[in-house]
């Protein structure tokens, strides 16, 4: 089976866009880009055309690529106080000198919907999750469209990022997973792959993941996104393993449109949580 995120992303999208609509509600994501890296403005863009798509409204801000960890928490502080900004998102990665901890960090945790800040994270780890980072929250909402349910399942979790590896396993576990996670220090990693009943993989190495490391009939999650030769391609060698799993997600086409999914409804959910008080 295919684990079509697109098509899940269309459904999800189409409802909130409903949501909104008859909410009343004036939802408005600001997304903070710092130099004119391609890909993150490629993201950037696909995120503000969700925006127009479900009636959320969105403001692009462009730093230069020379501006320094002060200047960056400056614009975001100017947004945290702006009462018509919902949501921030600050696209990652950042210029090597730039803290990406303070900038993250400078982001008020209920405007915080990429869900990278600490006390988002600390909710998140503690099994009470306001806004969880989208990827590993679109993951789960992709694996419930389908109506695969983690409960009881040994998931393996190749990578142990903030972004995606650790809050994955955290999610997974609170889904009443039995849960491991694997980076690059781990011995006899293959040994530890075949006995996932559910294998996410998020280590950035093209088609890394073969069918000798996936046990016969597990559902297979590719986080990854590589470009090699103009082609783009998974951390899952898709074509081999496709035959050897019972799902499995494609690349493009599968996590990524989740990710966006999650982002919207992240924003929504900050724009209600905003009108109530004492929430946090």
């Amino acid at each position: 089976m295919i684990l079509d995120g697109k098509k899940i992303q269309e459904k999800r999208l189409e409802i909130l866009k409903e949501e909104i609509d008859e909410s009343g509600i004036t939802p408005r994501l600001a997304t903070v880009i710092v130099g004119s890296d391609p890909a993150s403005e490629l993201y950037v863009r696909m995120k503000h055309r969700a925006c127009e798509q479900v009636h959320i409204g969105s403001v692009g801000i462009t730093l230069p690529e020379s501006s320094g960890t002060g200047e960056v928490i400056r614009e975001i502080q100017g947004l945290n106080r702006d009462p018509e900004v919902s949501g921030i998102l600050v696209q990652l990665p950042l210029p090597a000198h730039v803290s990406t901890l303070q900038v993250i960090e400078s982001v008020l945790p209920e405007k915080d919907v990429d869900g990278f800040h600490p006390a988002n994270l600390g909710r998140l780890f503690a099994g009470t999750p306001v806004f969880s980072p989208c990827t590993p929250q679109g993951i789960m909402t992709l694996l419930y469209e389908y109506r695969i349910d983690p409960g009881g399942m040994h998931a393996v979790v190749m990578g142990r990022s903030i972004e995606v590896g650790r809050p994955m396993a955290a999610l997974l576990l609170s889904a009443d997973a039995t849960v491991t996670i694997t980076h690059s220090k781990t011995r006899n990693l293959p040994a530890i792959t075949r006995e996932a009943d559910l294998l996410v993989v998020a280590i950035g190495k093209p088609r890394y993941v073969v069918p000798s490391m996936v046990k016969e009939g597990a559902v297979v999650i590719d986080v990854g996104t590589n470009r090699v030769d103009g082609v783009l391609c998974g951390d899952v060698d898709f074509d081999r393993v496709k035959d050897h799993a019972s799902a499995i997600t494609p690349v493009p086409g599968g996590v990524g449109p989740m990710t966006i999914a999650t982002l919207m409804e992240n924003t929504f959910l900050a724009a209600k949580r905003s009108l109530c008080t004492g929430v946090w």
